[in-house]
């Protein structure tokens, strides 16, 4: 926002790239030095409302204690207009300021959050050329109408047919006044109404086979949006993940319902109306012009009225989008918590956070109601005065014989149709500006990078016997914290060898491990496997190559035998049964009525913590990899169980590229060669009897489990 202030060109996606967000979101550091990087003169600090009313332009304040929003226009010094990035547009009086704003007071005055950005000449300088928006519309919709145009055909022709039939209505109606009733012709006004019957019918025949084609065309459509949703989703790299959270997944999935209503329903319905609204218009301005005039004018106001409620209606759909997505993710925890919120006795803590979310939600829904019914009172007020006064004028007509009883009630049928037309259009406005909410954020999914990006990754390795080489990697989640979780990190996994890594916790021996199946870019330094940067392999194919067991493993909720198999492929009964002796979790297995066949539920429910990791390694062992990453996974296995498994493993190691990381000591102390970590840097190296004799970090780690004395 900041950016376009001052005529900067720079695209969301390519601000993004410097200014990174994690699963703690983003520090007021991070966003100055993010600015630097744009070429901004950055300074932050505590600033008094004073401060804020001299500055003429944009500054970033800290919003809520929680968020970041920029002011951009302080109006009559007690009126400040802020851009929330969740909310969009907003206005706030001074008190309504200062409860967001204010989160200090020194020196008896109060204080907030502030920083304040000036543009360097190299802001200029970096500017790239001038290009289009990247466009957020409805352009893409259209491949999903393009399968269906057919029967798309079919309803418009429907949509005509029937308009005309409603058509010939007022004119029926005008026929049974002016002729029946006038000439006391009861068989003309049987025939009129028997007319009117074959009609109806003909209408609700043409209005039942365009629903049924339409419900046909709207799960086919949402079924193809919901599914490409999760097709970009699995291409997405792992660190998305960490910064989304499930509530806020799960309402982009609900806003995919929003467009298919669009797309299916509410388009085809506006086509109807404005088809319906066209003729009736023409034959309204026919029939009599001041009646015609008033209608417009009535109208042209209700359209005003409507309109101004667009922008706060945009505002509270943000807002009711988020209070929904922290309601979805605080339900979801609570339900599946409940055991542990009963075992640790903090059932009201809980239910109170709980009720306190849905009291923010039940707040929002409330603005959202009071909007709408003020809305609704004002559209019901001008909608009645305007039919009130074509009443009068039309009743005035028939007086002075301008007009017949017939002409009159045909023409109080065709307003009547009319209203209706003009109502939904209004509504089909509001729908196109909560399509495009919705599309903006369906979108801001489509638009991130895909794990492998659009170019050609490489599916094989240079030389296998070359192991994997780690050189001079370093790493932080956050790129703007000042620690780093690994720094300077240069280790050697050779071919066919068993390496163990360990140290304390949060050493970064994990971070290691996801470095090494690309759950993240280094920051510094390469990761090379079999001699190929793992940047410049293809991440699908370079997972298939490894079986994996980590610390947070989930287990699915479906049969064991495919948690074991989990891949596309079918099952292979031999490898299965030999992965289960090899994870010794097949005499269980075979002890259950149904065998491998038996569903576990979800996490697992219903199998032990080591039962639980069995199925892991069980599940590592049948995909028969060249590379084994296991990290922590016998931690929660009894002595004579890990004592079983890692025998079988070490047979299952020969020929394979394995690294363990380990606390449990025991489960190492075989490896060819044990790397120690110690504060994200390689402390030493070299086998369990040679890191012993050194009485160093590894001697330390492993003295009391061992008792080695001193």
């Amino acid at each position: 926002m900041i950016c376009r202030f001052y005529g900067s060109n720079l695209k969301f996606t390519e601000v993004a790239k410097v200014c990174i967000s994690t699963i703690t979101g983003i520090s007021l550091g991070g966003i100055e030095k993010a600015a630097e990087q744009i070429g901004f003169f950055a300074n932050s600090y505590k600033s008094t409302i004073e401060n804020l009313l001299k500055i003429d332009h944009p500054c970033i304040l800290h919003w809520n204690q929680n968020h970041f929003v920029v002011l951009y226009k302080v109006k009559k010094g007690n009126i400040f207009y802020i851009a929330d990035p969740g909310k969009g547009l907003i206005k706030y009086n001074l008190v309504e300021f200062k409860q967001h704003w204010i989160s200090t007071q020194s020196d008896g005055q109060e204080k907030g959050i502030a920083m304040f950005l000036e543009p360097t000449s190299a802001f200029y300088e970096k500017q790239p050329e001038r290009r289009p928006m990247e466009e957020r519309s409805f352009k893409f919709l259209f491949d999903y109408i393009k399968k269906y145009r057919r029967y798309f055909g079919q309803i418009v022709l429907g949509l005509i047919v029937g308009s005309l039939l409603q058509l010939v209505l007022p004119f029926l109606t005008q026929s049974i006044v002016d002729v029946g009733i006038k000439n006391q012709d009861i068989g003309f006004i049987w025939l009129v109404l028997l007319g009117q019957l074959m009609l109806t019918v003909s209408r609700t025949v043409i209005d039942f086979i365009r629903r049924w084609l339409l419900l046909h065309i709207s799960m086919r459509i949402n079924i193809s949006l919901v599914s490409d949703f999760f097709i970009k989703l699995l291409k997405l790299p792992m660190s998305f993940f960490d910064t989304k959270l499930m509530g806020d997944l799960m309402q982009r999935m609900n806003d995919h319902s929003r467009v298919n209503t669009f797309m299916t329903q509410q388009t085809l319905n506006i086509m109807f109306s404005m088809l319906t609204f066209v003729v009736f218009t023409i034959v309204l301005f026919f029939y009599n012009k001041l009646v015609f005039s008033i209608f417009l004018i009535g109208s042209v106001v209700y359209g005003i009225w409507m309109t101004l409620f667009l922008r706060r209606r945009k505002v509270l759909d943000y807002e009711l989008f988020e209070q929904q997505a922290i309601n979805n993710n605080k339900t979801y925890e609570f339900i599946t918590s409940m055991q542990e919120i009963k075992l640790q006795d903090c059932e009201q803590r809980r239910r109170w956070e709980w009720e306190d979310v849905q009291a923010d939600l039940f707040g929002v829904q409330m603005k959202s109601l009071k909007l709408q019914q003020t809305q609704e009172a004002g559209s019901i007020f001008i909608n009645e005065i305007k039919n009130i006064v074509i009443t009068v004028v039309a009743a005035t007509a028939v007086i002075h014989s301008q007009m017949t009883l017939g002409m009159m009630l045909a023409v109080q049928y065709i307003i009547g149709q009319l209203n209706s037309p003009v109502e939904q259009l209004m509504s089909f406005f509001y729908s196109i500006q909560d399509v495009k909410i919705s599309l903006e954020r369906i979108n801001e999914i489509h638009c991130v990078d895909d794990e492998n990006g659009k170019v050609g990754l490489q599916t094989s390795l240079q030389d296998q016997e070359k192991g994997i080489d780690i050189e001079n990697v370093m790493f932080k989640y956050d790129p703007h914290a000042i620690k780093k979780t690994l720094d300077n990190v240069n280790i050697h996994i050779p071919k066919g060898k068993v390496t163990a890594i360990v140290g304390a916790s949060g050493s970064g021996k994990t971070t290691l491990v996801r470095l090494m199946l690309g759950y993240y870019p280094v920051l510094g330094g390469h990761i090379t496997v079999g001699g190929t940067d793992i940047n410049q392999l293809n991440k699908k194919w370079w997972r298939r190559q490894c079986g994996v067991v980590m610390q947070d493993g989930v287990i699915f909720s479906e049969s064991i035998a495919r948690n074991i198999a989990v891949d596309d492929a079918d099952i292979d009964k031999d490898r299965l049964l030999k992965a289960a002796e090899i994870a010794c979790i097949k005499d269980y297995i075979m002890g259950l009525p149904l065998k491998f066949n038996t569903k576990i539920g979800r996490d697992g429910v219903g199998l032990s913590q080591g039962q639980k990791q069995r199925i892991l390694i069980a599940r590592a062992v049948y995909k028969n990899p060249d590379y084994i990453f296991l990290d922590e996974a016998t931690n929660s296995l009894d002595a004579s169980n890990e004592k079983a498994i890692v025998e079988n493993l070490d047979k299952f190691y020969a020929g394979r590229t394995v690294v363990i990381v380990a606390h449990r000591l025991s489960t190492v102390r075989n490896a060819d060669r044990i790397i120690a970590i110690n504060n994200g840097m390689v402390a030493e190296a070299g086998s369990h009897d040679e890191l012993i004799a050194k009485r160093g970090v590894y001697y330390n780690l492993v003295k009391n489990q061992l008792e080695l004395g001193n």
